[in-house]
């Protein structure tokens, strides 16, 4: 039987995936300027891929185009922080909810949650945490849901690596990350969205201290309106 070969990544998700592992490893930081030319040298490659890389990144939140002052990553700040994780304190501990009480799955948040905790680098931590946390939501049985939080992931990883690199505290973070997976697993829905919010919560506001984001745990909807 003839095996089928591993399809090789298309030059732009190539430039992609490495543009992206460089800003969220810190390699490129916030308000830096990304300029094609440069890109293109660096990575072998046309200007065509690096622009549409750019532009996929600027899809996501993690780059921004201005006219006058070309590409450039886009700057963290107080305000975006807390917008990003105010979406994620609304629909993160629901998603989990959701999850928990169907019963679902939760193997690759273990195996996340051991990758993160083996990580010799940030970048290995990074993407392991943020695994971690797509596998805690992903199985709530609303593809919409899933979907929605997966579009902030990016914008929550480059909140995590300027926080990291003044007060590296994923310690204390991958703690709370085995108070919830615990939680999660012994059926505890209610316990594990709670421990949820506040790990989230708590990460904003020690990272950008504000009266302004509302990390009081909301109560949990009512079944009927959630069918």
């Amino acid at each position: 039987m003839t095996s089928v070969p591993t399809p090789i990544p298309s030059r732009t998700q190539f430039v992609l995936d490495a543009i992206k592992h460089r800003i969220l490893t810190g390699q490129l930081t916030p308000g830096q300027a990304l300029v094609e030319t440069e890109l293109a040298a660096q990575f072998g490659v046309s200007k065509t891929p690096v622009r549409e890389a750019l532009k996929t990144l600027a899809g996501t939140g993690l780059v921004v185009m201005s006219q006058y002052k070309g590409v450039t990553v886009r700057m963290v700040d107080a305000d975006m922080a807390r917008e990003v994780y105010d979406v994620r304190l609304l629909l993160e501990p629901e998603a989990l909810r959701r999850a928990v009480r169907r019963g679902a799955s939760l193997d690759a948040a273990r195996d996340a949650l051991s990758r993160a905790d083996e990580a010799t680098d940030t970048a290995e931590r990074s993407l392991a945490n943020r695994e971690f946390h797509r596998a805690l939501y992903l199985p709530c049985g609303n593809p919409l849901l899933g979907r929605m939080l997966d579009e902030v992931r990016d914008q929550a990883a480059l909140v995590s690596a300027v926080a990291w690199a003044t007060d590296p505290s994923w310690g204390r973070e991958a703690a709370e990350h085995r108070e919830i997976l615990r939680l999660a697993l012994a059926g505890d829905a209610d316990g594990a969205a709670g421990a949820l919010h506040a790990h989230i919560g708590s990460f904003v506001q020690r990272a950008f201290p504000s009266d302004t984001l509302d990390t009081s745990d909301p109560e949990p909807p009512a079944e009927e309106g959630l069918q």
